[in-house]
């Protein structure tokens, strides 16, 4: 059997006429992408005409990126950012203390015990954040801080407690029924085998919805939180409308990069907890544990490796 029907569980190996179609619409989509691209910036910098009647250069003159040579145009934007990262690092510590506590209850044993929070998760999955976050707003009287915090770990929360729930469904049998056997109770059964296990293989998913947390701290902007979108108004009004563009993309800018970091940090994770991830490879050199059809052998698939002998 070849390398390319072993990869192909689900579906068929492309032909060479699926692959010549499957480039050639590559190569499409590339000039098409690339086609909007330039004529967005090309857009961007052709002088304008405002609405007096006078004449306005173009987003990237120099006339409108001045100001970022004016130290209090930065030290506005480093606490912008700061108060992102506050409002996205505590939201993300709660989010992930209730999704442990959402997995546990909708793990529980006596089929009673799921009812509770399988209602409380429904609700509060089925919750915009943004109308969360009004919510607590002005119920609780919390501050815009404390209302964005929780609305953001409440909803993320939820969401990572039905992903731990997934990865120890997931599990095999085997692994909590030989816990049991050994004389773990089960609830120490849970802590000690199957949830390390669930989150381990998770843990890509858990940081990927890390990263739709720090996107959503924008919300807060509704709500008055000083955080990094609302400085594109606040900053606009202070140097006024001429660097709205110019603040608009130096923030998209700061959130691209924060947000590329956390899922580059998440397609490590998957590389190195994901199936086959530290598992020895022997190259072989003939005989089982050979090559086959020049490919390496994982030892886990060969039959009998790792037994003692007979």
């Amino acid at each position: 059997m070849s390398a390319t029907s072993t990869s192909t569980v689900l579906y068929d190996a492309p032909g060479p006429k699926a692959r010549r179609l499957a480039r050639i619409i590559g190569v499409i989509v590339s000039v098409v992408v690339l086609g909007v691209l330039a004529w967005v910036i090309v857009t961007l910098a052709l002088p304008r005409t405002s609405a007096s009647g006078g004449d306005l250069p173009g987003y990237f003159d120099w006339s409108r990126w001045d100001i970022v040579n004016d130290r209090a145009f930065w030290r506005g934007v480093g606490n912008g950012y700061l108060n992102t990262l506050k409002m996205a690092g505590l939201a993300a510590v709660l989010a992930i203390v209730i999704g442990v506590l959402f997995s546990f209850g909708r793990t529980a044993r006596p089929a009673v015990g799921r009812v509770p929070p399988t209602v409380v998760l429904e609700f509060f999955l089925g919750m915009p954040v943004l109308l969360m976050m009004l919510f607590i707003l002005l119920v609780f009287s919390a501050g815009s801080y404390w209302a964005g915090v929780w609305a953001l770990a409440v909803y993320n929360g939820a969401i990572i407690g039905e992903i731990l729930r997934s990865g120890i469904a997931a599990l095999p049998r085997g692994q909590r029924e030989a816990g049991l056997t050994i004389g773990l109770t089960p609830l120490r059964t849970r802590f000690l085998i199957e949830f390390p296990q669930a989150v381990r293989n998770m843990l890509p998913i858990i940081i990927a919805q890390l990263v739709v947390l720090l996107k959503d701290t924008a919300l807060a902007y509704v709500i008055a939180y000083d955080e990094l979108l609302r400085l594109v108004p606040n900053l606009s009004n202070f140097y006024g409308n001429r660097y709205r563009v110019t603040i608009f993309l130096i923030v998209l800018a700061i959130y691209l990069v924060m947000n590329l970091l956390l899922s580059w940090v998440a397609r490590i994770v998957a590389a190195r907890t994901g199936p086959g991830a530290g598992r020895p490879r022997i190259p072989g050199r003939g005989g089982i544990f050979g090559r086959l059809r020049g490919r390496e052998i994982d030892i886990a698939d060969v039959p009998g490796a790792g037994m003692g002998r007979t």
